[in-house]
């Protein structure tokens, strides 16, 4: 009868894999696999995933609570300020119309016309413009007007409403004359009518000066009041 092979037989002392690690050795962690994270679990007591919070919304009550910058107080009747003239008052417009201040220069009827020239130059020589100048003869016309006019009235007026020059009138065209800041008036004859009736007027048309040259007592009479 043939002899059967014994069977290898497995000692413990063979090599191999252990089936239990050694006693008082934990099996080292095995390292994840690198793939997609998984998602968190929700958390307890709230089932499905997680809501977002919603922004915050500022309420009309919040809006009111926030301090802003503060604006300038209004102020009260007691800081008004005066009115300036010329300025509705009571509903209703005050004009102050200004005095001009007059000055009297002594002449006869026949130098009347050289103290106003010497006027003038004064004028002109104290730093005064020469537009600011009209100057009102109630006699004779001034020896430039008389010249101006001889070019015709547009182109003597033309030169009234530059205003860049001293200006020479009769006082009976002085009604056309716009006012200016000084007015010099020379009583150098002429009907009593037209010189009365300058003199008013030219202290409308001045409204800074008048110099009136002529006799003081015709001119006091004339203007009603002493000078």
């Amino acid at each position: 009868m043939p002899l059967i092979p014994e069977e290898p037989q497995i000692h413990e002392s063979a090599q191999g894999p252990r089936a239990t690690q050694a006693s008082g050795r934990t099996a080292p962690t095995p390292r994840p696999v690198p793939g997609p994270r998984p998602a968190a679990p929700p958390r307890p007591g709230r089932p499905g995933p997680a809501r977002p919070m919603p922004p915050a919304q500022r309420t009309p009550h919040d809006a009111a609570a926030k301090p802003g910058p503060s604006a300038p107080a209004a102020p009260g009747p007691s800081a008004a300020a005066p009115a300036p003239s010329g300025a509705a008052v009571g509903g209703a417009t005050a004009t102050v119309a200004p005095v001009p201040q007059i000055q009297l220069i002594p002449a006869s009827a026949e130098g009347a016309l050289d103290a106003a020239e010497e006027a003038v130059d004064l004028l002109l020589d104290t730093g005064r413009a020469p537009g600011d100048v009209l100057v009102i003869t109630t006699g004779d016309p001034h020896p430039w007007a008389t010249h101006e006019l001889s070019f015709g009235e547009t182109a003597y007026w033309a030169q009234h409403d530059a205003g860049d020059d001293v200006f020479y009138a009769d006082a009976a065209a002085l009604t056309r004359a716009s006012a200016r800041p000084v007015v010099v008036v020379a009583v150098n004859g002429g009907d009593e009518a037209t010189a009365v009736a300058a003199l008013p007027t030219a202290l409308t048309r001045a409204s800074t000066l008048l110099i009136v040259c002529g006799d003081p007592q015709r001119i006091n009479s004339m203007l009603g009041a002493g000078v």
